[in-house]
């Protein structure tokens, strides 16, 4: 599903023209609104200036300087904070469905597996596919659901309905922005994979929308219910590693094979990001999970980016060995690097170091990594080494740790579905706290926090691996302390 009239990139990395600022110059249409990318103040940190390739004068130089610079940036807040904000609790959650292929065809079985779910709705401009979730409904001894298949804008027409609690999203990067819009001017919670957005004033947009309209927009990064991430972050918590210094996260996902497949993307539209952006297209898997054991946004936050990037080779020599002449690949020149590799920095001092790499043969690796005064975890594969349980600089194993685990891992210590059973966690979780009035474990602040490296890799980059100031989307409430990942078995 593309929305050709999200405003994105062109070709060559540069930006094209944004919509209108919602408001600005009298109210736009409702579809208008819904099919721009909303102009918002401080959006030129993503691109202009700073994604030209020349470095600015007077990039920032501490942690202290770049918190100031971005808080500087930052626009007046629209609305009320989300950070705290429970859901309305409910008997059974009504959800639809945008996006029908790989991701939302099979995580439909997860809602479906749910006591307290019922899918209402379906949204796919293809409609077999449709028809082949809607079988699965009935199958489960739900009532048919509706079906918005006309053309890629009848998501609109399955947000406007009254009997949705949740809009959950499962399409292409670039259309990710304009249906959460959509769901939350609808007055729908949205859950959207990752990553949330392409452009920083989209991030801005959403925080913006989300505050006025109450309705949480949630990234739905799976990755932060892993079972050794949710262990780790247990562990961290509790002060198993001391105070923290460093974490790394990445995307190392050989995927070269995927992007050039008839068969397995719905187009070529992943591939062709390739050919738009530089830098980090994502960095959600990597940084969740490490945003979390360091309570960002909950404590400290990420003040400062720096990304360094490879030649673009991988595809290109990919696509000369395996793709024949004549196949509409030829006509695309990628730009993106193929290991990207980004400095962050907290205000407490911390570094966050992510990489990303789908473009280069190698085996898959999250890194997921964390130290701190009194020892490491690295995964792939998973070995701690902590004091005083380990010594002669030798690791040790980290499956003596299953105290440690969370109790959502010992509550469902064998759940269904893919990736290890964290999709299946991850879903879970959300329902249970739109049930019972609970405070997700993530908000829109984390969904714009940790999708800020898309658009500020990209204009590191092209300036030369300048350190940039990240925004603070929170507008001041990470400074106070709260709840998130690490939650506290609820009582039903």
């Amino acid at each position: 599903m593309n929305d050709a009239a999200t405003s994105l990139p062109s070709e060559d990395g540069e930006p094209t023209a944004g919509g209108p600022a919602e408001g600005a110059g009298g109210a736009p249409s409702r579809r208008s609104v819904l099919r721009t990318s909303a102009g918002v103040a401080g959006a030129g940190l993503a691109f202009g200036a700073l994604g030209t390739g020349t470095a600015a004068a007077g990039a920032p130089d501490t942690a202290a300087e770049a918190a100031g610079a971005a808080e500087a940036a930052t626009p007046p807040r629209r609305g009320r904070t989300m950070a705290g904000v429970p859901f309305e609790g409910r008997g059974t959650v009504r959800v639809g469905i945008i996006g029908l292929g790989n991701r939302g065809g099979s995580m439909i079985d997860l809602f479906l597996a749910l006591p307290g779910v019922r899918v209402t709705a379906l949204c796919d401009p293809v409609r077999e596919k449709a028809e082949r979730a809607a079988a699965k409904v009935v199958a489960a001894g739900q009532p048919s659901p509706a079906l918005y298949v006309k053309d890629e804008d009848d998501y609109e027409n399955l947000c406007e309905r009254g009997d949705l609690d949740l809009v959950y999203v499962a399409t292409p990067w670039e259309t990710h922005f304009a249906m959460a819009r959509a769901a939350m001017l609808a007055g729908k919670h949205v859950g959207v994979e990752c990553p949330v957005a392409m452009r920083l004033e989209e991030l801005w947009a959403l925080v913006d929308l989300s505050e006025r309209t109450r309705r949480h927009c949630m990234q739905l990064e799976n990755c932060c219910y892993g079972r050794n991430e949710m262990r780790v972050l247990r562990m961290a918590h509790a002060g198993i590693f001391g105070e923290l210094l460093h974490g790394a996260g990445a995307y190392n996902h050989d995927l070269r094979e995927l992007m050039f497949s008839p068969d397995y993307y719905e187009g070529p539209w992943r591939r062709q990001w390739h050919t738009r952006l530089r830098g980090d297209l994502y960095p959600n898997h990597g940084f969740g999970p490490v945003a979390n054991y360091m309570d960002v946004n909950r404590g400290d936050r990420v003040v400062s980016i720096a990304s360094f990037g490879t030649p673009a080779l991988g595809l290109a020599e990919y696509r000369e060995a395996h793709m024949p002449a004549g196949d509409p690949s030829w006509k695309e020149s990628y730009i993106s690097s193929d290991r990207t590799i980004s400095m962050l920095r907290t205000a407490k001092g911390r570094i966050i170091r992510l990489e990303h790499d789908v473009s280069t043969p190698h085996p898959y690796s999250r890194i997921n990594s964390l130290g701190g005064t009194k020892g490491v975890f690295e995964d792939y594969p998973a070995r701690i080494y902590v004091e005083p349980d380990h010594t002669n600089h030798q690791w040790g194993s980290f499956a003596r740790y299953t105290e440690w685990d969370h109790w959502l891992w010992k509550e469902h210590a064998n759940p269904p579905g893919g990736h290890g059973g964290m999709d299946y966690i991850m879903i879970f979780r959300l329902i249970q706290c739109m049930r019972l009035g609970l405070v997700p474990d993530f908000d829109v602040y984390d969904a714009a926090t940790w999708t800020a490296p898309v658009p500020l890799s990209h204009a590191s980059i092209r300036a030369k691996s300048m350190q940039l100031p990240i925004p603070d989307f929170t507008r001041g409430e990470w400074k106070r302390a709260r709840t998130g990942m690490d939650s506290v078995k609820p009582s039903e």
